[in-house]
């Protein structure tokens, strides 16, 4: 009993400065957070301060005597700047954390959301919205349908890579290519019989952007948002043990085809309220997991809530660099992602063919 209480307290003593390590790492990552936020909201056409957002708040939690902000200030952060900022905070923080998921459930560095062709069912269901009309009779339309699309992709592609309760991890990445080409081609045959202008809306809304959103999108996003996200939360232990292949999750009591379907679930539902918001924005998913997962190591109940820390941070100051860096015109939030992201992805196939043929 002396010896297991002795290994206990080696143990402790050895993960503490890991634990120490991960805490401050995430602690830096809210503080970098709020700190971008606050430069978002600021910076544009018209600069507002911090301490405007920082009154406006204070205002509006009860400490009346601190003032508002000028109406024109007041303005541009309530109706323009907050709600374009908090979108992308949803956005990076969805998408990131669907990466999370995805990697650890295929035990893959290189699977995301929009490389596995889930993004691309909710573009299906966000286009079919569109095409239909059914986003101009009510904008709960749109995010359902992404849903809906996101959920079938994701299914599909874990029906057909599982064969006898296992799934091939080669067959993951092969059904995602299969589904996603499929889904691309009907969104094709969709825009062949759309009027004009719902063509050009898509197209625009495929670039992926956060111009223009209002606090509308914002707040129908939290319903589906916030429960996807704590349900992956809930279930990082069991992606813990999915690490460690099917058999051995199975042999520590895991019911692993049950978690499986949850997680695939939360994803889908994070994925495609996410795309309904931006449109498809690629390489969040993949980029900030993988960078996380080499910063912090592989557990899931760290990597988790720092890859959407990072996700939400990454993605609003690519929006912000959008804003900034050819005035007057606007760089979408897409283009910059996928100008950052596929040097990154192709460096990934690089490195996994380069260590093939050394262990080859």
């Amino acid at each position: 009993m002396t010896g297991r209480r002795a290994a206990g307290r080696r143990r402790a003593q050895r993960s503490s400065p890991r634990g120490a390590s991960n805490a401050l790492v995430l602690a830096l990552l809210a503080a970098g957070l709020a700190a971008a936020v606050l430069l978002a909201v600021g910076v544009g056409a018209v600069r507002v301060p911090p301490s405007s957002l920082l009154r406006l708040a204070a205002w509006h939690l009860g400490f009346h005597g601190v003032g508002l902000p000028s109406q024109q200030e007041t303005t541009i952060l309530l109706l323009i700047r907050l709600p374009r900022v908090l979108a992308a905070l949803l956005v990076g923080a969805g998408l990131a954390a669907g990466g999370v998921v995805m990697q650890g459930l295929f035990r893959n560095p290189m699977a995301s959301p929009d490389i596995l062709g889930v993004s691309t069912g909710g573009s299906l269901g966000a286009v079919t919205a569109i095409a239909t009309g059914l986003a101009g009779v009510s904008p709960l339309f749109l995010p359902a349908l992404a849903v809906v699309g996101a959920l079938a992709a994701a299914f599909l592609i874990y029906a057909i890579s599982s064969y006898r309760g296992k799934t091939s991890l080669l067959f993951v990445v092969l059904a995602g290519l299969a589904i996603s080409s499929f889904f691309n081609g009907l969104v094709s045959a969709i825009l062949l019989f759309a009027r004009q202008y719902e063509v050009s809306q898509f197209i625009f809304w495929t670039m992926g952007g956060l111009d223009g959103r209002t606090w509308r999108q914002v707040l129908m996003a939290l319903p589906a948002l916030i429960p996807g996200l704590a349900v992956m939360a809930f279930y990082a232990r069991e992606l813990n043990l999915l690490a460690l292949g099917e058999e051995g999750a199975q042999s520590l009591g895991l019911g692993v085809e049950a978690a499986k379907r949850v997680l695939l679930a939360a994803t889908a539902v994070v994925a495609g309220v996410a795309i309904s918001i931006s449109g498809p924005v690629g390489f969040v998913g993949l980029l900030i997991p993988h960078l996380f997962r080499l910063l912090l190591g592989p557990d899931h109940r760290v990597l988790l809530p720092a890859s959407i820390l990072g996700g939400a941070l990454f993605l609003i100051l690519c929006d912000l660099a959008g804003r900034v860096l050819a005035p007057p015109f606007e760089i979408r939030v897409g283009i910059i992602t996928a100008v950052l992201g596929s040097p990154y992805f192709l460096f990934l196939i690089l490195r996994a063919q380069r260590r093939r043929l050394q262990l080859g």
